[in-house]
């Protein structure tokens, strides 16, 4: 148990993972202090900040509440500087590739993305579609309610939708690429020891084999039936907000949208949920693909 302890402790303590420690410990306070406001505000009959009309000049109340802030970020990062190392390595080598080959903290839940999903998906679509659907938030996001101060009855799909996004699909899988993701990018339990020897042999297949149809015939082309099957199974997932749409015509959400608003929201819910399905899939079943194509694969 201490030697599982002073390994994590080891990685936690790496100059370069102490901002993600407070990366995550800063988003879980934040989400606890918000919600904390949400639930009071909504047993109040007036929420504290709606009924506040109080209107500062930025000179000199913002400007000097912000030269104060400033000032005390350049002390922490000073401080920080003198306490800690700089995260600097060897010289680039091209004989010696680090292992593992982590990118930076960033862009560590893309790079988790990148074992579920092919490049295509991963580094051009999922991206693509979550820098449309944040700028497309203040065009669907019509509710009058809620605006200006803390709130969960008035906005229950809007924060639990970007809670689960933010934290659980882009938070947690920079957690997870940091802390769990060792050498040869295999996963590790907390307080294991990172074996650079490490090789854990994975057995993956198409969606369409758990149900007895190859992807691959004898001469090495694709299937027909299982690219036919993959189609179907994609599409059939594409089509839950119309089926949505079709049996609960009347939702209140879509009376309060309009379709272009609903559809858009609904799509971009359904093609965001695609990331957790995919990864439940890999980790339970080893499933590569669902759909395999001689141009892509998804």
């Amino acid at each position: 148990m201490i030697e599982r302890i002073h390994n994590f402790w080891e990685i936690v303590s790496l100059p370069d993972n102490i901002p993600i420690v407070l990366l995550l410990i800063l988003a879980i306070y934040l989400t606890v202090y918000s919600f904390k406001k949400a639930l009071k505000n909504d047993r109040l009959a007036q929420p504290e900040e709606a009924g506040q009309t109080d209107r500062v000049q930025v000179w000199p109340y913002l400007v000097r509440v912000e030269f104060v802030v400033a000032l005390a970020i350049m002390v922490i990062l000073t401080i920080w500087s003198f306490s800690l190392n700089g995260p600097l390595e060897e010289a680039a080598n091209p004989t010696l590739t680090p292992n593992p080959s982590k990118a930076p903290w960033y862009f560590l839940g893309l790079q988790e993305m990148l074992v579920y999903f092919d490049p295509w998906i991963a580094g051009v679509v999922l991206p693509s579609l979550i820098i449309l659907g944040l700028i497309a938030i203040p065009y669907i996001d019509n509710n009058p309610r809620g605006s200006g101060y803390y709130t969960f009855k008035e906005r229950k799909f809007a924060v639990i939708t970007y809670c689960f996004g933010f934290l659980i699909l882009w938070v947690s899988l920079i957690q997870i690429g940091t802390f769990l993701r060792g050498p040869g990018w295999n996963f590790f339990a907390p307080g294991s020891y990172w074996d650079p020897h490490k090789v854990v042999p994975l057995t993956n297949v198409d969606f369409s084999e758990l149900f007895g149809i190859p992807t691959k015939n004898v001469d090495l082309s694709i299937n027909a039936a299982a690219m036919i099957f993959g189609g179907i199974i994609v599409l059939a997932y594409l089509t839950l907000p119309l089926i949505w749409w079709k049996l609960k015509g009347q939702v209140k959400m879509y009376k309060d949208l309009g379709p272009v608003r609903y559809f858009t929201t609904a799509y971009l819910f359904v093609l965001m949920m695609a990331l957790p399905i995919k990864m439940l899939l890999r980790w339970t079943l080893n499933v590569k693909y669902i759909l395999v194509t001689p141009f892509f694969n998804i």
